[in-house]
């Protein structure tokens, strides 16, 4: 048996800080939105996903893909918006195979009340502490451990900063 490949000093600091990171900012993010309007952090990036779409809408597996999340996660959030009516389900009109979901009339309203609190929020926590070179350090940084996890994950398919 080899010699596990030990990470550096550096490298240590990195995994350190990028774990804790990935542990401290979405509760920091979570409190927010449960004390404005009950959402999680998840539940409001589905909102705010389909909010961009076209037609304000998606089928399930690319909202999936965008929100990064389980089919079967997805479907018992997009179940509990709909039961509070910022989300609708329908089969797709041409592929009845297809499940789309759609951000209501009143999904819409709340996400843009709750949009300019979370970019404050995120603001705050994030970017307030960061200059223009860490921010693209950051993105530049993130898309590459990204396309290390899933070289097909929805954000490489966008423009890079």
């Amino acid at each position: 048996m080899s010699e596990p490949r030990w990470l550096s000093a550096q490298e240590r600091q990195a995994w350190l800080a990028l774990l804790s990171t990935m542990t401290l900012l979405p509760g920091a993010l979570d409190g927010h939105l449960q004390q404005e309007a009950r959402l999680s952090l998840f539940d409001y990036n589905v909102l705010a996903m389909l909010s961009e779409a076209a037609e304000r809408t998606l089928p399930m597996s690319e909202l999936a893909a965008r929100t990064s999340a389980s089919l079967s996660r997805l479907s018992h959030v997009v179940k509990k918006l709909e039961g509070r009516g910022y989300v609708t389900r329908c089969t797709h009109a041409e592929d009845a195979r297809v499940t789309t979901a759609t951000v209501t009339d009143p999904g819409m309203e709340l996400i843009a009340a709750l949009a300019p609190g979370h970019v404050d929020t995120v603001r705050a926590l994030v970017f307030d502490q960061l200059d223009d070179d860490d921010a693209a350090d950051l993105a530049r940084i993130g898309r590459k451990v990204v396309r290390g996890l899933d070289p097909q994950h929805w954000i490489l398919r966008e423009p890079a900063p």
